[in-house]
């Protein structure tokens, strides 16, 4: 799997770049938030990628930021939304716009992005809003000035999500966790303590 890719940009378009790397050019498809702020022509450019194996067919989709990236893997887990529909979906707004969208549960916003009915829209929100409300979350506590979860708080929401908890619970456990500890506890500290509670509900 082509997970990143660096190199010398020798053509973009609006739904595609080649990268020369070592002398081979590398198709890559590409979403209009990532088109917009390509450097020029012979200038290196780095793309985070993902790879898609059709039939005899190796295809890339690459973006500039993990952000773009992230929400695209999002978007593909979801049934009925392939890589080029994700793309579009990319193509119709910016990252920011779309993350609050979804948040929002706004299914008429989402209805009016390039490709999408409603059937679509509701299970996109369905499936990721739940994954992308964290960010939200926490932009929203930096707008109210009200502290944010530090790395370890979160380093210890993002293991309890793995082991299938839901995020509202896995925030709660863990922000209960950091408070009840003594004052610098480590990510094992506040792990222990943060299962201890969930347990009991």
């Amino acid at each position: 799997m082509i997970a990143h890719i660096n190199g010398r940009l020798i053509f973009r378009s609006p739904e595609s770049v080649v990268v020369d790397v070592g002398g081979v050019g590398y198709e890559v498809c590409i979403p209009l938030s990532t088109y917009y702020r390509l450097p020029d022509l012979n200038e290196t450019v780095a793309l985070n990628t993902v790879t898609f194996i059709k039939d005899d067919t190796i295809q890339l989709y690459g973006f500039l930021t993990l952000e773009e990236k992230d929400l695209f893997m999002m978007l593909i887990s979801v049934s009925g939304v392939g890589p080029r529909l994700a793309r579009n979906i990319l193509s119709g707004t910016s990252v920011d716009e779309l993350v609050s969208i979804i948040a929002g549960g706004d299914v008429a916003a989402l209805k009016r992005l390039p490709g999408i009915g409603k059937k679509t829209a509701e299970r996109v929100i369905l499936e990721v809003k739940d994954k992308v409300g964290p960010s939200r979350k926490t932009e929203a506590l930096e707008a109210a000035g009200l502290p944010q979860m530090d790395s370890t708080v979160s380093d210890v929401v993002s293991a309890l999500k793995n082991l299938g908890y839901r995020t509202a619970d896995a925030e709660d456990a863990a922000q209960r966790a950091k408070k009840g500890c003594p004052e610098g506890a480590g990510f094992e500290d506040l792990f222990k303590a943060a299962l201890r509670m969930l347990s009991k509900r």
